[in-house]
């Protein structure tokens, strides 16, 4: 058998969890590990630049950095059965869309649902965070740095637009999303059809690590959306759990591009939820590239500066991250190396999901990973 990989990550981690569901799935041999590691905190953090997860070591001892990254690494390597990218590139524009909105459109959600209930969610967030912070603490200095830690990710909700004013209506949103998918998988057992693609592990982000398992989401989602949370059991499993699903075989996606009533209305949701912030982010970054030379942008911080724009009815401000860019990039690629018949298909049903304007929302420059890191090419 071969060395196992070495996954260092947290099962609080929202990037961590789409990496080890697609290892576990694809019965990959690995052991996690999690980040107060020695050898995370004297190799890693040094190799990549930054404290970051997940990552996984190879037997060979690469180092591989960032979820999306990660899946590609493994993809290149034959290990899916089913690729987690559709052949029809049409169907691989949307794996792609929901990777993006997985991983950056629902941060507002996760974030508020974490760390703005403590009544429900503070025990079992830091029975959590001990698994990433020192075991020799004693008790005094341990409630010291969880204060400090939590603190700093309490302010990174706000970078995500999380403030007391829209705090209802991020609730409305969550329920609205959790509707509309559990109608989906009601009928569906993955988000294409008959196994996981790109988008799924995308949407598993924040709707496992934070909306999956701590209390006051998971409540919500296993009361109003138990289809969800058996999708998300169904996503963390090593076998296939599609019994109950006689419309599609395990290995088939969508055919000739026949999209079910129930993901139209998810791609409408994310028009409604993410298509603005996404417009003033690239005008943002359009304008900051037209005023500052790209060497000035320091790659270990993802953040260029923040831009308001209007979400369900507030202004609202948020971090324009350069990570964004790389993910919206994947979509457009894959658009623009189809064929021109599939491109006005494709441009016909984003149009008809209001869309269609995420296919030209393109940076002056375009973001490259380079050495763990972003960089502006």
């Amino acid at each position: 058998m071969q060395p196992p990989y070495t996954l260092y990550g947290l099962p609080a981690s929202l990037y961590t969890g789409k990496v080890r569901a697609y290892m576990r799935r694809n019965h990959i041999n690995f052991v996690e590990k999690t980040p107060r590691n020695e050898r995370f905190n004297s190799v890693i953090r040094k190799t990549v630049g930054r404290w970051i997860i997940p990552v996984i070591e190879t037997p060979e001892g690469e180092f591989i950095q960032d979820g999306s990254e990660i899946l590609d690494y493994f993809e290149s390597k034959g290990y899916s059965a089913n690729s987690i990218f559709p052949t029809d590139p049409r169907l691989k524009v949307i794996a792609h869309l929901f990777e993006l909105f997985g991983g950056e459109g629902l941060l507002r959600q996760a974030m508020h649902y974490r760390w703005n209930f403590d009544d429900t969610n503070l025990s079992f967030i830091k029975s959590a965070f001990a698994e990433a912070l020192p075991d020799s603490l004693g008790s005094s200095e341990w409630e010291e740095l969880f204060k400090m830690s939590s603190g700093r990710m309490r302010k990174a909700a706000v970078y995500f637009g999380v403030t007391s004013e829209i705090y209802s209506t991020i609730e409305e949103s969550y329920v609205e999303i959790l509707s509309l998918l559990n109608d989906h998988f009601a009928n569906w057992p993955y988000l294409l059809g008959g196994f996981p693609t790109a988008g799924d592990y995308g949407l598993f982000n924040p709707l496992y690590a934070h909306l999956g398992r701590d209390p006051k989401p998971l409540h919500i989602m296993q009361t109003i959306a138990p289809n969800v949370f058996r999708w998300t059991e169904r996503m963390n499993a090593p076998e296939d759990c599609n019994a109950t699903f006689s419309q599609i075989a395990k290995d088939e996606l969508f055919a000739d591009f026949k999209l079910p009533r129930t993901l139209k209305s998810l791609l409408r949701f994310v028009s409604t939820e993410y298509l603005q912030e996404l417009t003033a982010h690239t005008k943002f970054a359009n304008t900051w590239l037209n005023e500052n030379p790209i060497q000035t942008h320091d790659p270990k911080s993802r953040i260029i500066g923040f831009t308001e724009f209007n979400w369900r009815g507030h202004t609202i401000k948020t971090a324009v991250m350069t990570y964004r860019f790389f993910l919206l990039q994947r979509l457009q690629d894959t658009f623009d190396a189809m064929e021109k018949s599939h491109q006005s298909n494709v441009r016909e049903l984003l149009s008809e999901t209001k869309l269609e304007s995420i296919l030209d929302l393109r940076t002056k420059h375009r973001v490259v990973r380079r050495n763990h890191l972003e960089h502006w090419e």
